[in-house]
């Protein structure tokens, strides 16, 4: 990891680097008769106390904020291996075309008739989506996967309702991401768990046996969580049809399959995307980010309004306002457009080619990789896998004493950042990983190299492990009590005066 170039000022926060009137930059005193902002503003929008504000240079703080970048991990610095959300590469014309004027400066509330380039751009990607998906229309005003769930599944809802049928129940496996069963909450429906078998897939018995008229559908991801394809994925879709039930696809995996196979050709309904999974756009962390939703014709009508629009006649673009069964709007505007943009760009550099050589890089990379560890870790299923794997540091527990979170805790100090540890639920010890297709031979090959290496220290010195890391910014933290104590913000410590 980078480390500080001035170590005295290592700990020192911008407050401790503070001297009394030191300024950054200095402005002229004002010229008579100009007015002051005690002459524009009004007496309650003044402060009556200067704000608590750190008086340093200018060199000093441009230093002080460098040296914390350098303390952050990103997707420039090194890997991010972190299975079923993982991070990827974000090409750099993304940002060159999202920054261009006529959308970085474009006011959401411009008439349609000034935004034609926006409203063209965000058709066209809609029928790539669909096309890709093999549905039938798509809205992007969710913010993020977990907004696209929350929509596809208050879209289902709406359907069963115009059908006479509420329907109280979605099916979950228990390999799901944990997103699924708090969404499904959230949209009023009852949660009920569909379990693995020893494939690591789910059951088409198991299916049939809890699908009934209650059950408002199926939320499944496939590739799974397990990073397994669904085998009987026809069989299961037929399952849930057969009561009338919709089959929604979490589309966290899609960049394990997308250009060689379709969620709809498979009998999903709704499909939602992650569009920082598959189409190297920034992780959204909830907020600024993008999940797409995509629908079959059934489902069209109750997209949320509005959605683009195209008039043969006029060549022009237009917002369709008027759509009786929506099921309204589930975000300001239409969405993350700066999203959209860098989506749009990603897909027509690759084409139709390029997609499919995503999904198959990504397939190959994972397998690289397992195969390099297999034979150290255990794998919780063995064999080829998908877009991601799981292994399982249960071994090293009983052994020696050293979890999964040791195991990932080390691979700081190693250079890499960790995977996604204890989970899927399922598995024992979990250490879920994901290389992603953007990663090169040599760096699969360092991590897999700090993996074993790794592995070895368990056996020779396991209070290694527990201690790290050891080389980071700081040591391990107590993830507990983050969780029960959120600090969202520093606070400077109170002064006197």
């Amino acid at each position: 990891m980078s480390q500080n170039p001035s170590p005295a000022l290592e700990e020192l926060s911008i407050y401790d680097l503070s001297i009394p009137g030191r300024r950054a930059s200095t402005t002229p005193a004002l010229e008579a008769g100009l007015p002051s902002a005690d002459d524009v503003l009004p007496a309650w929008a003044l402060r009556e106390e200067s704000p608590h504000l750190p008086e340093v240079s200018e060199l000093d703080m441009v230093r002080h904020y460098t040296n914390l970048s350098r303390k952050n991990w990103s997707i420039e610095v090194g890997a991010y291996p972190l299975g079923s959300c993982t991070m990827k590469y974000n090409p750099k014309i993304h940002e060159q075309t999202a920054a261009l004027t006529g959308f970085s400066r474009l006011h959401p509330w411009q008439p349609a008739e000034h935004a034609q380039g926006a409203l063209a751009l965000i058709y066209e990607m809609e029928q790539l989506l669909v096309e890709i998906t093999g549905m039938a229309r798509a809205t992007f005003q969710p913010a993020a996967g977990a907004a696209g769930e929350l929509t596809g599944l208050l879209v289902m809802r709406a359907y069963h309702e115009s059908q006479g049928s509420p329907r109280d129940t979605v099916l979950i496996p228990d390999s799901a991401h944990g997103t699924n069963p708090a969404t499904v909450r959230l949209a009023g429906y009852k949660v009920e768990q569909i379990p693995t078998d020893s494939r690591g897939l789910v059951d088409i018995d198991t299916v049939r046996n809890a699908m009934s008229e209650n059950v408002a559908g199926l939320m499944l991801t496939n590739p799974n969580t397990l990073g397994l394809f669904e085998q009987e994925i026809e069989e299961i879709a037929k399952a849930v049809h057969s009561k009338g039930g919709l089959l929604y696809y979490d589309g966290a995996n899609l960049n394990a399959i997308v250009g060689i196979i379709r969620p709809g050709d498979m009998g999903f309904d709704v499909v939602h995307i992650n569009m920082h999974k598959t189409f190297t756009t920034p992780h959204g962390g909830g907020g600024p980010g993008s999940g797409p939703v995509a629908v079959s014709s059934r489902l069209e009508p109750f997209l949320p309004t509005p959605i683009p629009g195209f008039d043969q006649a006029t060549g022009k673009y237009f917002w369709e306002e008027d759509r009786p069964y929506s099921i309204g709007r589930v975000h300001g505007f239409y969405g993350n457009f700066g999203m959209v943009v860098r989506a749009y760009t990603y897909l027509i550099s690759l084409g139709a080619d390029g997609l499919h050589n995503l999904s198959e890089r990504a397939v190959l990379n994972a397998n690289y990789l397992r195969s390099r560890l297999e034979g150290t870790y255990q794998t919780a299923h063995p064999g080829l896998c998908m877009h991601e794997f799981v292994l399982t540091a249960k071994k090293f527990r009983r052994e020696y004493g050293v979890r999964a979170m040791d195991i990932a805790k080390r691979l700081i100090d190693k250079g890499f950042h960790p995977p996604t540890v204890y989970f899927p639920l399922v598995v024992e010890e979990a250490l879920m990983i994901e290389p992603t297709e953007t990663e090169s031979k040599q760096t699969l090959d360092a991590l897999a190299d700090a993996f074993l290496e790794i592995a070895a220290e368990a056996v020779d010195n396991p209070d290694l492990l527990h201690d790290a890391p050891v080389r980071s910014p700081v040591g391990r933290l107590d993830e507990a009590r983050a969780v029960r104590q959120l600090q969202t913000r520093w606070r400077p410590a109170e002064t006197a005066g």
